[in-house]
């Protein structure tokens, strides 16, 4: 169900019926209420006249609902709109249960709906951990970080993650981390991020032969590299399903009592 697809039918048909009640309900009401005391000597009390102009409950609904919908829209479209990750795949970075910000401005704007971007204002950089509409499903959002810009070479192997034919500098951390056992614990540098990844060394996992990165397209990977399901297996990430930039963690809930102590910048 699309959500987005929702909330503008909402924001719509609240909409137009307050307008609906502005333009023509409400002057009728007045028009019938003044002809009403019109036709009486003593007037009609206080009661009589809230009687009269009271407002159906389908225009009441409307007018208080339009106003907040409108900002909800406003701001999950164009602003900030919140995700909560269900895999594992961009662990360490992300675990199962976070809540995370997507900064809806930091790569144009665009329609809800339709996607269409109308001002473009930042493009997506390599290190950047991004949301987008995975190619082949679009209705399902993905997150991972984008390894490849379009023109970029990208080639994958033995662990090796390479750019224009230069190896991505990582240093090993951890050889035995607790939190993720059989894995190592490395940190990566993709041009002015680091950041931090699993690899599993038993596991030869998919190999990429040297690639280019279409016009208008982006090579995405997840930081637990041997548990993603990325651009390795399905290919490149086109512009126009790009939704936004992940930018902090603002809760943790993974079915116990929610968590805010984990609430960081995400890099």
């Amino acid at each position: 169900m699309d959500f987005s697809l929702l909330l503008v039918v909402a924001v719509a048909v609240t909409g137009l019926i307050w307008l609906l009640d502005l333009v023509w309900l409400r002057p009728a009401r007045r028009q019938k209420l003044a002809a009403v005391e019109a036709g009486t000597t003593e007037g009609l009390d206080e009661s009589a006249r809230e009687r009269a102009m009271k407002e159906p409950w389908p225009i009441d609904y409307a007018r208080s609902f339009f106003p907040v919908l409108l900002v909800v829209l406003l701001l999950r479209s164009f602003l900030v709109e919140p995700f909560q990750i269900p895999s594992g795949s961009m662990r360490p970075t992300l675990e199962v249960g976070d809540f995370i910000l997507v900064n809806k401005f930091a790569y144009g704007l665009r329609l809800p709906v339709t996607h269409n971007r109308i001002l473009e204002v930042g493009e997506p950089e390599r290190g950047d951990v991004m949301v987008f509409r995975f190619p082949t499903e679009p209705s399902v959002n993905f997150i991972k970080r984008v390894v490849g810009l379009p023109g970029d070479t990208v080639r994958y192997e033995d662990k090796q993650l390479y750019v224009n034919g230069e190896p991505v500098p990582k240093r090993v951390l951890d050889e035995a981390p607790s939190t993720a056992p059989g894995e190592w614990l490395l940190e990566e540098r993709l041009g002015e991020v680091s950041h931090r990844i699993y690899n599993n060394p038993r596991d030869p996992g998919p190999r990429v032969r040297e690639i280019v990165v279409p016009d208008g397209h982006y090579f995405t990977m997840g930081d637990n590299r041997d548990h993603s399901n990325d651009s390795r297996y399905w290919g490149f990430v086109p512009e126009e399903n790009v939704v936004g930039q992940a930018f902090a963690v603002w809760m943790h809930w993974d079915g116990g009592l929610p968590s805010f102590t984990q609430v960081r910048r995400i890099h």
